[in-house]
């Protein structure tokens, strides 16, 4: 059992990502393991299977494993485009392989959203019309730390003027290597800025322990998926600014922590219930390719 707190803090919020480094598996092992996953005790922290468009064919051999009450819940990775020329062929494709797969078996698979890189350049324009292709699927598009204000301010733009607001951001928070991961006062500043939009974020790479910690293995120190998701509840709930955020995303103390049932706590600042709740809408969740090592550190902690 855990606190309630917790409970709501990360429930559906790890997007297994087997196939990616450091992990590389295959497609079948990696399938392997999500079926096991969302038969497990640990399910309701599972969220979707990250799988590239290009890998769509090759799935639908693979879906005896999933049954329609634990069926495969699919987030498509989009093809990269470096111009803003091929962005909207690209997301024609995406979407016909995206529709493909839905109606191949309704019962085994559904779809969680889209994820995609967004190249330079692309305006506004181009993105209602991206919109018009896609309809209510919802996206995460991914840009560099450095360019993550004006994206999502862009992304905030296009959302305000749709019926319903399906663009969120998608933010890297780290990589195989130590140049790969921004610096805890970027993240901030990206955690910060939706919040005055009410944009949806999800985070990919980097977040496999909970607590920020210097990892040999990167040769750098690796942000904590507590530290990002917790500051991001917080610094939307309290209004924080980018600095006081970064001293959350800094802070490598369990001890600073508390999980009840009754609120979610960072030293003194706290959250109710159901505050977390609602913040949770725009905090969606973070991809890793390992779904083992996040529940065995949060065990050691004495959290799960």
């Amino acid at each position: 059992m855990c606190a309630a707190s917790l409970r709501v803090l990360l429930t559906h919020a790890i997007d297994y990502a087997g196939m990616f480094p450091p992990c590389s598996l295959g497609l079948e092992p990696a399938l392997k393991n999500q079926a096991e996953y969302v038969q497990s005790s640990d399910a309701w922290m599972l969220g979707a299977f990250v799988l590239p468009i290009q890998q769509f064919d090759a799935t639908r051999q693979l879906l005896s494993q999933f049954d329609a009450q634990h069926p495969l819940r699919v987030a498509a990775l989009g093809p990269k485009t470096a111009r803003a020329d091929a962005f909207l062929e690209a997301l024609d494709d995406a979407d016909a392989a995206i529709r493909s797969l839905s109606r191949h078996n309704v019962d085994l698979i559904s779809m969680s959203h889209l994820e995609m890189l967004m190249p330079d350049k692309v305006d506004v324009a181009s993105l209602k019309e991206a919109k018009s292709i896609l309809g209510d699927l919802p996206v995460f598009w991914e840009a560099p730390p450095d360019r993550a204000e004006q994206t999502i301010a862009l992304l905030a733009e296009v959302n305000s003027d749709a019926d319903s607001a399906t663009f969120g951001y998608k933010l890297r928070t780290g990589g195989v290597t130590a140049d790969a991961f921004p610096t805890s006062l970027q993240i901030a500043k990206a955690l910060v800025t939706p919040a005055t939009h009410q944009l949806p974020i999800k985070f990919t790479a980097g977040l496999h322990h909970p607590l920020r910690q210097y990892r040999e293995e990167v040769q750098t120190k690796m942000h904590g998926f507590l530290n990002v998701f917790g500051a991001a509840v917080l610094a939307a709930e309290h209004r924080w600014d980018a600095n006081q955020t970064a001293i959350m995303l800094e802070d490598e103390n369990v001890g600073s922590f508390s999980f009840t049932d009754d609120f979610f706590a960072w030293r003194e600042w706290r959250i109710d219930i159901k505050r977390l709740q609602y913040r949770r809408r725009f905090v969606v969740s973070f991809g890793s390719c390992s779904f083992d090592e996040p529940r065995e550190d949060l065990r050691r902690l004495n959290l799960l």
